[in-house]
């Protein structure tokens, strides 16, 4: 086809790739063309139909799409005989094929672009060979994406009932399997055309739209919370393109939120009407800033891996800075105990947020798994998900934001404890945050607990259990008691710390409980007794959460009794916190353990040292010597992690190759 301006459509579409970012480009003749040069790229391939009609930065999202490696144009347009369709769930194609084969279930149509990331490419060779067999003859722009810019490929083989050549191998990558990513245009024009006029008419609609302006927008979550999408990203988009403009970068916005927040924890920490107003609103602004810092990257399409693992510290450091300094301010205003207030919101915050990401992960999996495997049809399990599904496609209702508001999400938190310090004092935010979080960890836990048992889904055999439970050395030697399971081992292992700490808070001398502790710790390290079981149970996603749970009540209990001043007892767990908010960040990529991970001493290893102490009237010492060990171990691991040895992988890329292709020592 021909465009408004002479040109073929599949030149300009080759055009648009190049602007893209792709630095080569080619045209396969045929699918079995397009499955050799998946055998020898050594990049990412993007690949297209020669039917697109679209922004350029459609294709440009989809060839920086930070979502994961093999991401596929998914369009709203009604589906048509000969085009794949497709059913979303939770951003990951679950399904492909034709309209009918779907059971009335899809939820858009293949808009005939894919990239498939390098650890996929022998997928994709296997799918384009199986789509060959019959096939017509295919021309479309293809080539290999290098490290850093992916390059068209694809084809169409005609209108008959097997659909184009692009569509079938979209369809035949999810069939063997293929984790695909949906990339939706939303704000941007894509369309594929079928001759003349629809040719004309999707030119017209791409025209109709101010592609720069768009993009601005884009960079605003499609569906974020109620504080955010109102009193945030109403007028955030206009600091995002003022950061740009200056060159700022993503992570240079995230250094200028941390900033903010520790001003404002400063500000809570000296109190004071005029100090509480002005730390209020400094932490408006660094939440904010911890908005922009997103959608700067997703504006600017500049993104890394070093970038999200800081974006996500950072939200969590931030955000325990702020209950420090509330809680310091608590105490020196003679208030209360601010620094056990201050504990207790961050224990609960982090078990909560452990449970956020398992039941993610494990909602992640049931969507890639055939619906007859997930658990039977029909129970209150089902009419939740049902429930659940209905609320989130009524977008902007009121049901709608009653049930993403309810869970007291981020942006929620962070104008909660700004109105109530505004306008009170410390005091009354930490026991709001304490008493929203506490009903909000109730209400998700109880609905997924039952929405779990109907999915049946074991991720966590689907990681490495033992790296994710954070078992040291003493728990991986302990024997297996596999009738109880590891939940319930789990669940035993924070009783007994929780029994301790709650009778050295109510009691009048803490430190005569000093013979409680190794019984304390025999409770805890039944924990241990489930890490060699198979963790396959309907509700083991709950383990890496209660043994969080578990060893903070400990450490917590051990510091209680052992008279450790409450900003040393805050300060350890803080730093546990961060350790595992690393493994967590990792997860969500998939990424091996940290470099140092075995010098951290498992959850058990550490406990076991907090009572040494403890028996030896040191917990003070004892404390403040593992937290500082731990926090240079981390800083260590992150230098190593994300610095030396990428440093050490491109210098060896980089080295001059010898004779017979091995590089000289």
């Amino acid at each position: 086809m021909t465009t408004a301006t002479g040109e073929p459509l599949a030149d300009r579409l080759a055009d648009q790739l190049r602007r893209a970012g792709a630095a080569e480009v080619r045209f396969a003749a045929t699918l079995d063309e397009l499955a050799a040069l998946a055998d020898t790229a050594t990049g990412p391939l993007l690949i297209t139909g020669t039917d697109l009609v679209a922004h350029t930065a459609v294709l440009r999202h989809l060839a920086t799409s930070p979502v994961g490696p093999t991401v596929a144009l998914v369009l709203t347009d009604p589906p048509v005989p000969g085009r794949t369709a497709v059913r979303e769930e939770r951003g990951q194609v679950v399904d492909a094929g034709p309209l009918e084969a779907l059971d009335g279930d899809a939820t858009g149509v293949f808009g005939g672009a894919l990239r498939v990331g390098v650890d996929d490419l022998p997928t994709l060779a296997a799918a384009a060979r199986a789509a060959a067999v019959g096939a017509r003859p295919v021309a479309a722009p293809i080539g290999p994406a290098g490290d850093v810019s992916p390059l068209p490929a694809g084809g169409r083989a005609g209108h008959d009932d097997s659909g184009s050549a692009v569509d079938r191998l979209v369809a035949g990558l999810a069939a063997l399997g293929t984790l695909i990513f949906a990339q939706r245009v939303r704000l941007l024009v894509a369309h594929r055309v079928e001759d003349g006029a629809g040719l004309v008419a999707a030119e017209a609609a791409v025209t109709a739209v101010d592609e720069d302006r768009a993009e601005l927008r884009l960079s605003v979550k499609e569906r974020d919370d109620f504080f955010s999408t109102y009193f945030v990203s109403t007028w955030s988009p206009y600091v995002v393109r003022m950061a740009a403009r200056l060159r700022l970068t993503p992570t240079g916005v995230t250094v200028i939120s941390v900033l903010f927040a520790l001003g404002a924890a400063v500000l809570f920490g000296v109190g004071g009407r005029l100090a509480l107003v002005s730390g209020a609103v400094l932490l408006y602004l660094g939440f904010v800033l911890d908005c922009v810092d997103g959608q700067l990257a997703r504006y600017t399409r500049h993104f890394s891996a070093w970038g999200g693992w800081l974006d996500t510290m950072a939200d969590r450091a931030k955000e325990y800075l702020v209950y420090a300094g509330l809680g310091f301010g608590v105490s020196h205003a003679g208030l209360g105990n601010g620094w056990a207030l201050a504990i207790a919101a961050m224990t609960l915050q982090t078990v909560r947020h452990m449970t956020d990401t398992w039941y993610g992960a494990l909602h992640d999996e049931a969507a890639r798994r055939p619906r007859t495997t997930t658990g039977a049809s029909g129970g209150i399990g089902d009419r939740l998900n049902a429930a659940s599904t209905r609320v989130q496609a009524d977008t902007g209702s009121l049901s709608y934001w009653l049930k993403r508001t309810v869970v007291f999400p981020i942006g929620e938190r962070w104008a909660l404890i700004a109105l109530t310090v505004a306008l009170f004092n410390p005091l009354v935010s930490l026991i709001a945050v304490l008493v929203w979080g506490g009903l909000a960890f109730a209400y998700t836990g109880a609905l997924r607990t039952l929405r779990a048992r109907w999915m049946w889904v074991p991720v966590l055999d689907t990681v490495d259990a033992t790296l994710h439970r954070d078992d040291g050395p003493l728990a991986r030697r302990l024997p297996v008691v596999r009738p109880m399971g590891p939940l319930t081992l789990a669940v035993i292992a924070a009783l007994g710390p929780a029994v301790l700490l709650v009778a050295a808070g109510v009691g009048d001398d803490p430190a005569g409980l000093r013979w409680a502790v190794p019984v304390a710790l025999l409770v805890l390290l039944a924990g241990g007794l489930g890490a060699g079981a198979a963790h396959n149970g309907p509700l083991d996603w709950l383990v890496p959460a209660a043994l969080r749970a578990a060893e903070y009540l400990f450490a917590i209990a051990v510091g209680v009794v052992g008279g450790a001043p409450g900003w040393l007892i805050f300060g350890y767990v803080f730093v546990l916190t961060v350790h595992h908010y690393d493994l967590t960040a990792r997860l969500e990529k998939r990424q091996a353990a940290p470099p140092l991970h075995t010098a951290t001493l498992g959850w058990e290893g550490r406990s076991v040292l907090l009572a040494l102490a403890a028996i030896t009237g040191v917990v003070s010492i004892g404390m403040a010597t593992l937290g500082a060990y731990l926090l240079v171990v981390f800083v260590v691991s992150v230098v190593l992690a994300w610095f030396v040895r990428p440093a050490r992988s491109a210098r060896a890329s980089a080295a001059p190759v010898g004779a017979g292709g091995v590089a000289p020592r």
